[in-house]
């Protein structure tokens, strides 16, 4: 699901600062980030792991004050994913100091792309129904 969008970055949907748009998500960010973490991991690696086995490692992390590691390779794939710049700074400059907007800000970008975080992996939102041959002409 590499999107290739020649030699300029798209742009991001939402800015950093932008968490306050999606009060729920930005509450549950606040108090439990492993959920909103768990939730965008599990999108960005198609469903590899489930949302619980990303919140979990993020949680143990948390409790080394690590997970800012953890999210930052997440924010690498996810804009990988979709051609995304790395602003306003680095993946983990971002995720060090400001690790509960640019998750705030990483949920809203899955969103913003027909993505349900919340409901997890369910395959590409824009893959096409499959038509059995019968139907066809």
């Amino acid at each position: 699901m590499n999107v290739d969008h020649g030699h300029r970055p798209q742009q991001w949907s939402h800015g950093l600062c932008s968490c306050g748009e999606d009060k729920s998500t930005c509450f549950i960010t606040w108090c439990l980030p492993c959920i909103t973490f768990g939730q965008i991991a599990e999108i960005v690696d198609e469903g590899q792991h489930s949302c619980l086995y990303h919140g979990i490692v993020y949680g143990f992390l948390m409790t080394i004050s690590c997970h800012w590691v953890y999210s930052c390779v997440y924010r690498k794939k996810l804009r990988k994913k979709f051609g995304l710049p790395e602003e306003p700074c680095t993946d983990c400059g971002v995720h060090y100091c400001c690790e509960a907007f640019a998750l705030c800000q990483e949920h809203a970008e899955l969103k913003s792309r027909g993505f349900n975080p919340s409901k997890g992996w369910n395959g590409p939102p824009t893959a096409a129904p499959q038509v059995p041959p019968s139907m066809t002409k």
